[in-house]
């Protein structure tokens, strides 16, 4: 497993030291082949896309994956990137920040990236904006799951070259709570996330209810990477 990161901006959070020991850059990776690629977000989703510092740099990244990875996860803001960046699917700002823990429904009956889930199924939102219904009129992709009220959560094109997620499986127990005791310190503009403490009581510790979610659904993906991706990965075809 290698950890890669964009160079076009310098960090703020996390010193340059630790970077430079435990993530490569694209130049590191360019000629070697993967099993799976995953790209995660980044709290940049107001901004238009061209105007992030290191576009070029994730559109470098995406190019690369079609030829180099078999199977490509993208997760939130890298979910929209790529969705915009391989079919035009834009976003749109929601009115208020979706934060909390939200039901989606099954679109698909019997998805072997969704195996063992129940017909409902929870997973954190901490986002500002939305894909856009160009998703629905893409017949490249498939939804696997949406909500009335908050649109699609999963999508993938029908082979699982590219899976994308808007949602965050890989947060833990104590990752919203975290994110709103840190922008109420601030004296940021943040509600209580939904569905989230017990009664709304930020004093009691928050259900887990998304965690046998997350398991399953990691666990799926990387079975069908194990079971799909050939043998030599040089010959791979980009998707259309």
């Amino acid at each position: 497993v290698d950890f890669c990161r964009t160079v076009s901006r310098e960090t703020t959070h996390t010193d340059n030291s630790y970077l430079d020991r435990a993530y490569l850059e694209f130049d590191d990776v360019k000629d070697r082949y993967y099993d799976a690629f995953l790209m995660t977000g980044a709290p940049v989703e107001t901004i238009p896309f061209e105007a992030v510092d290191y576009w070029k740099e994730i559109e470098a990244y995406l190019d690369w994956a079609e030829y180099h990875c078999y199977s490509t996860m993208t997760l939130c803001w890298g979910a929209q990137a790529a969705l915009y960046h391989y079919y035009g699917v834009n976003k749109t700002i929601l009115p208020a920040k979706m934060f909390g823990i939200f039901p989606y429904g099954l679109t698909v009956k019997n998805h072997p990236l969704l195996r063992g889930f129940d017909d409902r199924y929870f997973i954190p939102q901490s986002r500002h904006t939305a894909v856009d219904d160009a998703i629905d009129a893409c017949k490249a992709l498939q939804v696997l799951s949406r909500s009335v009220e908050n649109g699609i959560n999963i999508c993938a094109t029908k082979d699982l070259r590219r899976i994308f997620v808007l949602g965050h499986f890989e947060y833990d127990r104590y990752t919203l709570a975290n994110e709103y005791f840190r922008d109420k310190k601030k004296n940021l503009p943040i509600d209580l996330p939904e569905f989230y403490f017990p009664d709304g009581d930020t004093t009691q510790e928050p259900v887990f209810k998304w965690r046998s979610y997350a398991h399953l659904f990691y666990m799926n993906w990387l079975n069908i990477v194990y079971q799909d991706t050939p043998y030599d990965l040089n010959h791979l075809e980009a998707l259309e």
